[in-house]
This record gives structure tokens, sequence and C-alpha cells, in this order.
């Protein structure tokens, strides 16, 4: 069932922030006496002139695609005064006056990690988003994270695998899913955790949306952890959201020869804690989980198969960071021949990982 119009018209005021909607209904009393408020008054509230004039002179167009919309998606509009409204969010400074919902409500106030990182992050990167947020999904932290490729995507993923709950804070209206790519990974998110939005159906992934964006990403959680980002990323802007609001940061180490380490390297120099598996978390926050899945080996894991002499001199000479064919004949002394045969072979094995201009790198093992 479709919100009532003047909730609808309310959310389609641009920038709205909980405190200028909590200081306007204190005024009015009531969501459609807001909207019979003076411009003066409400700009008295604390609104911004774009959201006043949303207010005033509303689009009734729009309000009723919007209506439809919301007979049809199945979505919900929750307000900040709403006891559905994410507590942590509430108290988070700026916060959106309006969340729209298509999945659980009840999920927005879960215990929740944000993971984020690179939209373009390495093999290994992309493996540690998605074991860490498996494992800790597992435990029972909903993982939050932004629907972007990459980071944000491995960790929906890793959660979903793990058969756990994941929230997408999306850029764009949720009419779009944004990116294209991602639009069956959306539908199983909707379906069994929740897709999340601070912008009304339609509105487009506008470069603007993506900082509000990733505030509402950790705004929500109890600390961000930071996978792979250079250090002009945007989820080093999450970050910085994350430390002015109160909330843990967390950011993974690599190597100092991978630029999408050093976001991570400058994060933990100032402050950020540096993790190497995702029982560091779960220590860090001090959640007491009890899920016998917490327990990576409950079950003995299958033998691994030995590698030959030759193997193991080229896996020893393999780092994690990606690298060419020349260097490993040459840290190894094998034919460079037999290194490219057996560099397919490693793979094949889901030792190593391939990476542009013929590079490879090993695989990093999870708890």
């Amino acid at each position: 069932m479709a919100p009532d119009a003047s909730l609808i018209t309310l959310a389609r005021c641009p920038g709205l922030t909980a405190e200028q909607l909590s200081a306007a209904l204190e005024l009015a009393g009531e969501p459609d006496r807001v909207l019979r408020l003076t411009e003066a008054q409400l700009s008295a509230c604390g609104w911004k002139e774009a959201a006043i004039q949303a207010a005033l002179a509303p689009d009734h167009g729009e309000v009723d695609d919007d209506r439809r919309w919301f007979d049809t998606s199945g979505a919900r509009l929750v307000a900040c005064v709403d006891a559905g409204y994410p507590p942590l969010l509430r108290e988070a400074g700026h916060a959106p006056a309006f969340l729209y919902v298509r999945g659980d409500v009840a999920l927005l106030a879960s215990a929740q990690l944000a993971i984020v990182g690179s939209r373009s992050p390495t093999a290994g990167g992309r493996s540690d988003a998605r074991e860490f947020a498996r494992y800790l999904a597992a435990g029972g932290l909903t993982i939050t994270s932004g629907l972007a490729l990459g980071i944000d995507g491995a960790a929906h993923r890793g959660a979903l695998d793990a058969g756990g709950r994941t929230i997408a804070v999306c850029g764009a209206g949720l009419g779009i899913v944004y990116p294209r790519e991602h639009e069956p990974l959306a539908a199983e998110i909707a379906a069994t955790g929740a897709l999340v939005s601070e912008f009304a159906p339609r509105v487009p992934p506008l470069a603007r949306n993506f900082p509000q964006r990733n505030r509402v990403i950790s705004g929500l959680s109890l600390g961000v952890l930071v996978v792979e980002a250079a250090r002009r990323s945007g989820s080093l802007i999450t970050a910085r959201q994350a430390l002015e609001q109160g909330r843990e940061l967390f950011a993974i180490p690599g190597s100092i020869h991978n630029p999408l380490a050093r976001g991570c390297h400058d994060l933990i120099r100032n402050g950020a804690k540096l993790v190497e598996s995702a029982p560091d978390i779960l220590e860090e926050l001090k959640i007491p989980f009890t899920r016998q899945s917490l327990t990576p080996h409950d079950t003995p894991p299958a033998a691994v198969a030995r590698l030959d002499k030759d193997y193991e001199i080229l896996l020893d000479a393999l780092a994690f960071d990606p690298t060419g064919v020349d260097a490993l004949v040459e840290r190894t002394g094998l034919p460079a021949d037999s290194v490219a045969s057996m560099l397919l072979i490693l793979e094949l094995e889901g030792r190593i990982a391939p990476h542009p201009g013929g590079r490879y790198s090993r695989i990093h093992e999870h708890p």
C-alpha cells in the first residue's frame, strides 16, 4: 500500500534531514500540516531552499508516479519519526529524513558491519571481501555495502553465500538498479535482505548522490571495513564519515607495491584498526557471537594435494603481489616455457590468480 501523498511529497524534498523534518513536525504536528507552513517557518527549521520549494510547489504528477511505484514494488517509506527507522542512523549527524526500503525493514536495526572498497579490486581483494563477509554473516552480523562493482558486490555475495543477511544502500532511486550488471544480485538482496535509498524511486545515479549514500552506509553500521582503496577513493569518504559518526574503522593492509593498498595504509597510519582475519573484527566489536558456524573447521578440511619440488619453488617465488613471468624465471631459475605451463596448472587448481599484463599472484588463504 502506497504511503499518504503528504509523506511522498516530503520524501521528495531534496537533502531533507531527520533533524529538519523533526523540527517542522514539532511545529506543525502532522505531515500534511508541514506542507502548509510558510517559507519563513520552514527556513527557521533549517530547511534549505531546494527542499522548501519542493514542499511548497510539489510536482503532483511525480507524486502520483511514486504512489503507483509503491503499489507495484512492495517498497516501504520509513520516516525518521517511525519506529522502524534505524536507531544508529537516527543518532548520526545529517541522517536522511526518509528511507525507501525494498525488503526486510526490521533488518535496518540489526547489528551491521559495512564492507567497502575499490570498484576495480585485485583478485585477492575481491576474495578477501567475499570471505570476510561470508564468515561475519555466518556469525550473525548483517553485511552492509553499496551495491557497486568490485568490493561491494563481493561483500554482498559473501553474505548471501553464507545464508546470511545483507543490506545494499543505493546511490540511485530504488526504481533503478545501478549498476545494471547487479540486477540479479539486487533481486537476491531484496528477497532475503534489504535495498535502501534516500532518493525518490526514479532519481538517476548522479555523482553527487554517492557521498550521501556513503554516510548512510556508515551510519547504519557499528563499524566499517575497508578492503582495498586507492588514496583518492570514494571508500575513504565512507571511512571519514564513519569516524565523524563515532563508528569503528578497520582496514586490511596490503603490499607496498599495490596502489589499491595505499588508502588502507593511510587509514591505518591515522588510527584505523589493522585486521588480518575476520575474528579480529568480532573481537574488537565485542559482540558475543555463539553460532557454530563461527568455528571454521567443524569438519576436517580436504587434504591439499602435495606439489612437486618445482611447483613449490614457483609458488614460493610468487608473492601476493601481481608478478610477471620474466621475474619468476629470474627468481626460480626454471625455464620460461615450464614456468608458463606450471602457472596455468596452478591457476586451474585455484592456487593463484591471473592479472592483466600476463602477471599472477598467490591467492590468500582465509580462516
